[in-house]
């Protein structure tokens, strides 16, 4: 009985983690497909300062990582100094910010697609510099993912969908979205490393350290001299609160998504993690499909079951390897 008590509750701590990273994420997706197509006010502006969602993230981000460590962390533990994290944020300013500004040029769905393949460059770099031979079941997974991206990208988008994109662009949003996932391979391997010198580092002690530093390098990019792009978005909130109050809530979501992403890997592992992360893309697409007029034709529809899938088979192929690992741990 007191069994069965302990799995109800870990199922309902799991479905607490799906909707927290869902309702977050895709509410975020919302955000940010809205401050990058609506036109606001009488005058109809735009607010093409997209890259300052960033420099909001990072400062909100670095607060509500500031009160969670006073909040929960013990003081007895010292986790890696805060200078450590200066090369990460580096790549972690530019590389989201790319993809942020990739939907001047390409609709929403189309960067979620692209954002979704990061296992190319990864297993690219992995062949080409480092020697990694990989298994077919792998080989099969980057098939269907690449090959799904590059379909979609070629297809032609509806008039619709081009007429809310500030300058559209195809070729610049899509090496936009790819430099993005290359910024974010090297600032996850330094991440890791930063993990493995400083193991009592926590979650929280590497959200405070990025944003700050993040924070820092946002700061001197658009305020650092008179006439930074900080200075005219800041202009734009003031015109129009209504842009100012998307800003808001879409860095709202990014820190509480955070939260349950936390939680998620703590509590059940980063496979699960991933897994809910990767539905909740897919429901991403699904959404801005729905409420925010970005209609798909059924050939564009194809390429996102197809990248999907071969999502979900890594995953698959991911949890096997789990399987085989937690066998032999259990054999020795």
């Amino acid at each position: 009985m007191e069994a069965h008590g302990s799995g109800l509750r870990r199922v309902l701590v799991l479905a607490f983690c799906v909707a927290g990273i869902w309702s977050a994420y895709i509410y975020q997706g919302v955000l940010q497909e809205t401050l990058s197509t609506k036109r606001f006010g009488s005058d109809g502006k735009r607010f093409e300062h997209l890259s300052f969602l960033n420099l909001a993230q990072n400062v909100v981000c670095l607060i509500w990582s500031y009160i969670m460590i006073k909040l929960w962390s013990s003081r007895s533990t010292v986790g890696a100094p805060w200078w450590t994290y200066w090369s990460a944020g580096i790549t972690n300013t530019i590389g989201p910010a790319m993809g942020i500004e990739a939907l001047k040029y390409i609709s929403y769905p189309a960067q979620v697609l692209a954002k979704s393949s990061k296992m190319i460059p990864v297993m690219l770099m992995g062949t080409l510099v480092y020697g990694i031979k990989y298994t077919f079941p792998e080989y099969l997974c980057t098939f269907l993912v690449a090959g799904g991206v590059s379909t979609f990208a070629l297809l032609k988008t509806s008039s619709k969908t081009i007429s809310k994109l500030a300058h559209p662009n195809a070729p610049l949003g899509y090496g936009l979205c790819f430099l993005n996932l290359a910024f974010d391979g090297f600032t996850n391997a330094t991440q890791d490393s930063i993990s493995t010198r400083y193991p009592k580092t926590s979650a929280w002690d590497i959200m405070l350290g990025m944003n700050l530093w993040g924070t820092i390098y946002n700061m001197i990019y658009m305020f650092g001299w008179p006439n930074g792009t900080g200075y005219h978005a800041i202009e734009f909130c003031r015109q129009h609160p209504e842009a100012a109050w998307d800003i808001l809530l879409y860095c709202l979501c990014g820190a509480v998504g955070q939260n349950f992403i936390f939680l998620t890997i703590s509590r059940f592992g980063s496979l699960a993690n991933t897994t809910i992360t990767t539905t909740r893309k897919f429901v991403s697409i699904v959404v801005s499909s729905m409420l925010s007029g970005n209609p798909l034709s059924s050939k564009q529809w194809g390429c996102v079951v197809m990248v999907f899938s071969g999502l979900s088979y890594q995953i698959y192929l991911k949890w096997r390897k789990l399987q085989k690992l937690q066998r032999k741990r259990k054999t020795t």
